[in-house]
């Protein structure tokens, strides 16, 4: 995940300054299992039962039952919908020479961005939280958890990178730290 090429920060005032040091880019996503194949082929199994369930109830007379069986394939679709409308969301953490950015995506929220300077920040991640593993970043009284999605060993491994690619960033020569 750490990188040492130089790179340009789009839409920041720095990047006119000239290319600054990348130590770390993750873009986080959340996981999801079934894909948008095993998706069509599990639809098509449920209303192919759907099907051959209905004709059952139609075949014994029992008509006013049909519409039901349509119904429940059209809560599954709207269920699998806004499951993967959701899975749109990812956290992007980037450290570079002057600071660390998340910017957080959501699907039915704004973009939300946080900015921290590496010199002060800690990363803390408690396993033991009652909500769960979880990993938190925070300087000056500022912080923001970050991959809430990811599984344990995800988070894990991502809070050790981090932490990892910070202490790369402290290691001399690193950027003299900010007055006050």
């Amino acid at each position: 995940m750490p990188s040492d090429r130089p790179t340009d920060t789009p839409g920041d005032a720095s990047a006119s300054v000239g290319p600054s040091r990348l130590f770390f880019d993750a873009i986080l996503h959340p996981h999801r299992s079934l894909g948008r194949g095993g998706f069509r082929t599990l639809m098509g199994v449920v209303i192919l039962l759907n099907l051959m369930v209905a004709g059952v109830f139609a075949a014994n007379g029992a008509w006013p039952v049909i519409p039901f069986c349509g119904l429940d394939v059209l809560v599954l679709w709207l269920a699998f919908r806004v499951n993967y409308r959701a899975a749109r969301q990812y956290e992007r953490v980037r450290l570079t020479e002057a600071e660390l950015t998340v910017q957080r995506v959501h699907w039915k929220a704004p973009e939300r961005r946080w900015r921290f300077h590496p010199h002060w920040l800690r990363v803390s991640h408690d396993e033991r939280s009652a909500e769960g593993p979880r990993v938190t970043l925070s300087s000056h009284g500022q912080s923001v958890g970050v991959g809430a999605f990811l599984s344990p060993a995800e988070r894990t491994a991502f809070a050790r990178a981090l932490d990892e690619a910070l202490r790369a960033w402290r290691r001399p020569p690193c950027p003299p730290a900010p007055a006050g």
